[in-house]
């Protein structure tokens, strides 16, 4: 069953792609504060959170197929390491802008929007509240456009 919150985070990664804001090595603002950081339980909640992302990802028999050659750790460190920075924690991000590192991967827009449901279902089986999932998804949500690529 989809979540009505789907639709709206339809609606902000569309509206807010190519949001202004500082550069950022991932293309995207930081949090102006800490607080969303230590609602995701600081970078170890978020490490455990991107592990438990990274596996589902792999898992997935949608969108799977798109991470058949990424080593899962890697993928959940880099995850852990861009949600820190973004989210207003002390951490530096150090991998590539999305832009870069999706624009040959061929994602579509059912493709994204299934990465944010299984995102969803993550921070649902780690007990995430709903506020905190609907901030975490706003922050990433000006990344659609530099992701989906057909």
């Amino acid at each position: 069953m989809r979540r009505p919150f789907l639709r709206l985070a339809g609606a902000l990664l569309l509206g807010a792609a190519g949001a202004a804001g500082p550069a950022h090595a991932a293309g995207v603002a930081p949090a102006a504060d800490d607080s969303l950081y230590r609602a995701l339980g600081g970078q170890a909640g978020i490490a455990a959170l991107m592990s438990d992302f990274a596996q589902r990802l792999k898992q997935d028999p949608v969108i799977g197929h798109f991470f058949d050659h990424t080593v899962a750790r890697g993928l959940a460190d880099s995850l852990a390491e861009q949600v820190g920075a973004l989210s207003g924690g002390p951490v530096v991000y150090r991998g590539a802008r999305m832009d870069k590192a999706h624009a040959d991967l061929g994602i579509g827009r059912a493709d994204f929007n299934r990465l944010v449901e299984v995102l969803q279902d993550t921070m649902d089986a780690r007990g995430l509240p709903f506020h905190t999932q609907n901030e975490l998804l706003a922050l990433l949500a000006p990344m659609y456009r530099q992701i989906v690529t057909r």
